[in-house]
């Protein structure tokens, strides 16, 4: 019997689905969770050549992992994605939400018609197509899980050092996913908790390890890294740490947004000393 919030199913008996595993955020996230001893389901779509270097790292877990091709901009490869994923595993406990298209105007210049609709199809409507899927089968564990992956962009846009790395569609499509993560979390209450890591700059998603990266001169890394109080950008691993915390230690937490940036949001202002005379 469950307890809404706290698993009282041992890890190795439960399902985790990871959106955009093939490389990066969101195979970090999967190797952990298999690891701990999950059984998962990994998506991916694209980025082919990641492909045998993923199969190598999740194959030594056997059984446990399974490789999705899916097309996530699609609503009825997501529908037989939801399908398969229950014929194949029984259950579903969580859902990492790690589906996203876009920003840095560095690459992509001005938008066209298709960027711009890449961009919101894939970082807003596929996370949803899959929630309102999985939904059905995270509640029926009774003590489900879902984590939104999005994007600082969605509080600061296209503004100081950013503008070269947050398209204006990147921007708006994040700050609605965090109108979602409070809409789910209120449609998927009690059983399911739902909550959001809104990403800074974090290896392999818009620093180190990407194409937009390694454009940016120095200067320019350089005024991105000042604004951000903590002098650096994020790893994979602080990513995992904080997926780990919601799925484990926070079961009274749903729709909330952690922010995890390094304090960038806050880094623009300084604080002055006290006027002379002021106690």
């Amino acid at each position: 019997m469950s307890t809404h919030g706290q698993s009282t199913v041992p890890d190795e008996k439960r399902v985790a689905l990871v959106l955009g595993a093939i490389k990066g955020i969101g195979k970090g996230i999967g190797l952990d969770l298999v690891r701990r001893g999950y059984r998962v389901a990994l998506t991916y779509y694209d980025w082919e050549d990641e492909l045998p270097a993923m199969r190598a790292d999740f194959n030594a877990f056997g059984d446990r992992c399974r490789i999705y091709r899916t097309n996530l901009r699609d609503g009825e490869e997501v529908a037989g994605l939801i399908k398969t994923v229950m014929a194949d595993s029984g259950r579903l406990d969580v859902l990492i939400n790690n589906i996203e298209r876009g920003g840095w105007p560095v690459v992509h210049g001005p938008y066209t018609a298709d960027q711009w609709d890449l961009e919101l199809e894939t970082t807003l409507r596929a996370k949803h197509w899959v929630f309102d899927r999985a939904l059905p089968h995270l509640k029926a564990g009774g003590d489900g899980c879902v984590v939104n992956i999005s994007s600082i962009a969605g509080l600061v846009g296209r503004s100081g050092p950013a503008s070269l790395i947050f398209n204006d569609g990147y921007a708006a499509a994040n700050r609605a996913v965090s109108s979602l993560t409070e809409s789910w979390a209120r449609v998927a209450a009690p059983e399911v908790r739902v909550n959001e890591i809104m990403l800074g700059l974090v290896a392999t998603r818009h620093a180190e390890g990407t194409r937009g990266w390694g454009l940016l001169d120095s200067d320019q890394k350089q005024a991105l890294l000042d604004h951000t109080l903590l002098k650096r950008t994020g790893t994979i691993d602080d990513v995992v740490k904080a997926v780990r915390y919601i799925i484990d230690d926070a079961p009274f937490m749903s729709g909330s947004v952690i922010r995890l940036d390094g304090g960038y949001v806050l880094g623009g202002d300084k604080v002055l000393p006290m006027p002379p005379g002021v106690l």
